[in-house]
């Protein structure tokens, strides 16, 4: 402590202390993982996703009957496709839950069962635009 007060950049040994606090917590409290929720839109919702797209441009550039059944045709498999993704995920977290109960693992299964009641909930963020007037977001992708 002598030195920093004979230091002439009190800004650069504020920094030092800062990254001396910081490396001192993480090597004795370990860093918080954020918990990821897993995707499902894989690569093969993706060649969905293209196929009804050409299917659209094909349409709406020659509309006729053929191009509209391809379209109809496309749609239904993309959204049966994604139907049956939406199961498989539902199925998985109910089996996550199932093995938390029989674990005894009991903060992560009250933990699910609370993202199960609570369902999707955007995140708000209120910020301000060039006036200075508040201009509110909701950002689907948190």
């Amino acid at each position: 402590m002598e030195d920093l007060r004979d230091s002439k950049d009190i800004n650069r040994d504020w920094e030092n202390i800062q990254d001396n606090i910081k490396t001192t917590a993480k090597e004795s409290l370990g860093l918080y993982k954020l918990k990821h929720h897993k995707q499902r839109f894989d690569e093969k919702c993706l060649d969905f996703l293209d196929q009804m797209n050409h299917a659209k441009m094909q349409w709406l550039q020659n509309s006729n009957q053929k191009n509209a059944d391809n379209l109809n045709n496309v749609r239904r498999e993309a959204s049966r496709h994604f139907r049956n993704k939406e199961k498989e995920d539902l199925k998985a977290k109910i089996d996550e839950l199932e093995t938390n109960s029989k674990i005894k693992n009991i903060r992560d299964f009250y933990r699910s069962i609370s993202d199960f009641k609570k369902g999707f909930q955007p995140k708000t963020n209120v910020i301000k635009d060039e006036r200075g007037d508040l201009v509110r977001l909701l950002q689907y992708f948190v």
